[in-house]
């Protein structure tokens, strides 16, 4: 018993360290982000020691159990020297012991999982993440015109930095809003959001350690099919009919048992097999549809009760909260329902419920309550779904913004396309690595032609703004001191390579690209287009007339932009433009037989360039 009143205890430490974690009346001394990561993740630590500690008694205890039982039989049946009815208590101690066993297990296995939630949020914050996230590599992305340019998805990716979801809706919630900006009032909304979740770390580390395990479940689109299913059972009044034989059927056969008399039994068995046969293939569909449409139903109903819990303030926390509460039934006790449900159809396959099917009408009645389910709460699951995905990907900004307190939301402006930013670096670079630049897209400057020897920065440059960029427009902080702009969406051309599946080479694909470009500057809200090394793929003078008219189209169409270039013939371009071409570059510098670059934006056109330098400090003859 000792155990027991431990296991006891630890789980009321437990709770009582989650109660004040949930206090709103935090220090005047905040610890930092990383501070507060590695508080929690040794508190997890110990409290996997003493779960291992119980473990091992517990096994023991057990082990013990069953040899004193084994004792105790053979006194009893063999010596007489009790009754064998006492062994039954051994038998029930054992059964209880074993529950208690497999729930500090079970407790052993999420202190486990906050463990690891804590390291990989250290892990983030000291810039060493890259394979410890979700990649979203199963994110269709290849008709976006800047995914693939700036990294969103795949190893070492955004989605990898950015995404905490446990479920396919909070992974493609998030995964739209980077493919697509949104509206500047929903964004808005999602920074009261953000900022309000931001200090809710019990939420975020309860809802990454639901679940079986670790992976990400739920089909949200086989799920929506089969609760918006048409009804295929008619007749409502035959699942009582059903009830009421199968009740019927047990009286009938303890009847015989009895009394010897089994036509009553035979006669109700008759009926049912008429009612199961009728009902066959309408309750075969019912039940067979449910296999993939309802897995994972216990993650989702324990992530929607925890939601369910926690009380929210701003406007956009509230109106998510009340859709999971609209009906006359929470949106968690109505999944936990039809996982019972699912629970009943899988028991079929044990034989015994098979053997019983007919008398009780078993599958009938299954079918009738996923059925039922159906049609009280088919028509509130995609709303369901729909707001769980977007409290994750809420949820997983918060996390960002939490572990970068220094990057602040941007500033959204209304008139003319413009884009200025304060010290804006690359989130995805280790913050020793990331070289900050002021940049400024307003006024009378419409484009900066970008002109730098190779290795200089161009294409991290570009990439740094379109990310940011990204960032923005999906209600998320921005890695910059300041960040001015008006709605924006993004055409980039960038990591552009030829197919030899499509039999295309670079050069066509380049262009391809920037003809799809120019069709989106035609759209609203207005392009910011970033093109690297533009039109590399052709000769000098093709080159030149091309970017003029590439240029001249994009800002016809009130774009703005950026162009990098080392051809110093294009930066010559910006006369033919009325000076809304505005010339920056990097710079580098030889030092000692070594090539130095300080990645900083400075004014006008580069003076030099390195191709010759390069190609000599490797050792090529030239």
């Amino acid at each position: 018993m000792p155990f027991f009143f431990g296991y006891l205890y630890l789980k009321s430490q437990s709770e009582g360290a989650q109660s004040v974690s949930d206090n709103n009346s935090v220090p005047d001394l905040t610890p930092s982000p990383s501070d507060e990561y590695k508080q929690r993740q040794q508190a997890r630590q110990a409290r996997v020691a003493c779960f291992e500690k119980l473990h091992r008694r517990f096994g023991t205890l057990r082990l013990l159990i069953v040899v004193a039982t084994a004792i105790a039989a053979w006194f009893s049946l063999h010596r007489d020297a009790f009754s064998p009815s006492w062994l039954l208590a051994a038998l029930v101690f054992f059964l209880a012991i074993a529950i208690l066993h497999a729930r500090v297990l079970r407790d052993r296995t999420c202190a486990e999982r906050a463990v690891l939630f804590y390291q990989n949020g250290l892990a983030r914050i000291e810039d060493r993440w890259i394979g410890t996230g979700q990649t979203g590599e199963r994110i269709d992305a290849h008709s976006s015109l800047y995914a693939t340019d700036l990294d969103l998805f795949g190893r070492g990716s955004l989605f990898e930095l950015l995404s905490l979801a446990r479920t396919r809706m909070g992974e493609d919630t998030l995964a739209n809003w980077l493919l697509a900006p949104s509206p500047v009032a929903q964004l808005t909304q999602r920074h009261a959001a953000i900022a309000e979740l931001r200090t809710h770390l019990d939420l975020r580390e309860d809802i990454a350690i639901l679940g079986e395990d670790l992976k990400v479940g739920i089909h949200p689109e086989a799920l929506t099919q089969w609760a918006e299913a048409p009804r295929q059972l008619a007749h409502p009044w035959l699942r009582w009919v059903s009830l009421v034989l199968a009740l019927l059927a047990i009286a009938a056969a303890i009847v015989w048992a009895e009394l010897g008399t089994k036509a009553p039994f035979f006669a109700i068995i008759i009926i049912e097999t008429i009612i199961t046969s009728f009902l066959r293939k309408q309750a075969a569909s019912i039940l067979h549809s449910t296999d993939h449409a309802l897995e994972d139903l216990q993650l989702l109903s324990s992530l929607l009760a925890r939601i369910e819990r926690e009380h929210f303030e701003s406007p956009r926390l509230q109106a998510l909260e009340a859709e999971l509460s609209s009906h006359h039934l929470n949106a968690s006790r109505a999944i936990a329902r039809l996982r019972t449900i699912v629970e009943y159809i899988r028991s079929l396959d044990n034989p015994i419920m098979r053997a019983l099917n007919i008398p009780l009408l078993y599958a009938v009645q299954v079918a009738y309550s996923a059925e039922g389910w159906r049609v009280a709460h088919g028509g509130d699951v995609r709303s369901w779904l729909r707001a769980t995905g977007e409290l994750e990907a809420l949820l997983s900004l918060s996390a960002y913004s939490y572990e970068h307190p220094s990057d602040p939301f941007p500033q959204f402006v209304a008139g003319p396309p413009s884009f200025i930013a304060a010290q804006i670096g690359h989130p995805l670079l280790p913050a020793i690595q990331c070289v900050r630049n002021d940049v400024d897209l307003s006024g009378d400057t419409r484009v900066l032609l970008v002109s730098g020897s190779n290795m200089s920065g161009k294409s991290t440059l570009l990439r740094a703004i379109g990310i940011n960029t990204v960032l923005a427009m999906a209600g998320a902080p921005v890695r910059a001191q300041q960040l001015q702009l008006v709605t924006l969406q993004i055409g980039a051309s960038i990591l552009i390579n030829d197919s030899l599946q499509e039999g295309s080479s670079r050069f066509y694909a380049e262009i391809t690209r920037l003809r799809q470009i120019c069709d989106l500057a035609e759209r609203n809200p207005p392009v910011l287009f970033l093109l690297d090394e533009l039109l590399q793929g052709t000769n000098s003078r093709d080159r030149l007339i091309g970017a003029e008219g590439v240029v001249r189209a994009l800002l016809a169409s009130g774009a703005i932009g950026l162009i990098s270039t080392h051809d110093l013939a294009l930066t010559n371009i910006g006369e033919q433009q009325d000076h809304r071409l505005h010339n920056v570059h990097l710079q580098d510098t030889i030092a000692n037989g070594k090539m130095k670059f300080d990645f900083k934006l400075q004014d006008g056109v580069v003076t030099k360039s390195n191709g010759i330098e390069l190609m000599r400090l490797i050792g090529l003859k030239v």
